[in-house]
């Protein structure tokens, strides 16, 4: 992989080495995240540790591909991650998490422009996506500024503590 591509002065996005077994527990086990993805219950460091060591990294084969957000003295800040690759339909959704020392600094912003050029220029995918909480408003000024515009609302979409909640779709095209 030309990491070229992945890679500016001050980030650079990589593939997951087993060393970062503890980031990525930390990332996932995050309760303050849940809120905004999927996720319900926490992961053992077991079932991560597998992932890293089956994990071919390979877009095609498994429809995802994650990469560790690296500062340039060489500090992990967190993960991005292309999920729900479609071949045929040329999409990926983006989904992007910071540990929280790293959050509002700027490094999510060249994260995702880093992954954007990757995407739409190496890879060719057509389009990219998020879907954001309408609550996240950094979130939502992040995939703004690198170019995503809000194409839907999502009516009561996620499952909250305070009941159902609407979530933007945001979408990134080639073109």
């Amino acid at each position: 992989m030309n990491t070229a591509w992945l890679k500016n002065d001050t980030v650079s996005l990589r593939a997951p080495e087993p060393e970062d077994l503890e980031l990525m527990y930390a990332m996932e086990n995050d309760t303050t995240l849940w809120s905004i993805g999927n996720a319900t219950l926490p992961y053992s460091r077991y079932t991560l540790r597998l992932y890293l060591e089956q994990s071919k990294q390979d877009l095609f084969a498994e429809h995802q591909a994650r990469f560790v957000i690296t500062l340039a003295g060489g500090e992990t800040a967190g993960m991005i991650d292309l999920a729900d690759f479609d071949p045929l339909n040329s999409r990926a959704e983006v989904c992007i998490g910071l540990l929280g020392k790293h959050r509002s600094k700027g490094i999510a912003t060249q994260a995702l422009t880093l992954l954007c050029e990757y995407a739409l220029k190496k890879l060719h995918i057509n389009q990219l996506y998020a879907l954001i909480p309408e609550w996240n408003e950094e979130s939502l000024r992040l995939f703004e500024k690198n170019g995503f515009k809000k194409s839907a609302l999502l009516k009561q979409w996620l499952r909250t503590e305070n009941g159902f909640k609407d979530v933007f779709l945001v979408q990134r095209l080639s073109k």
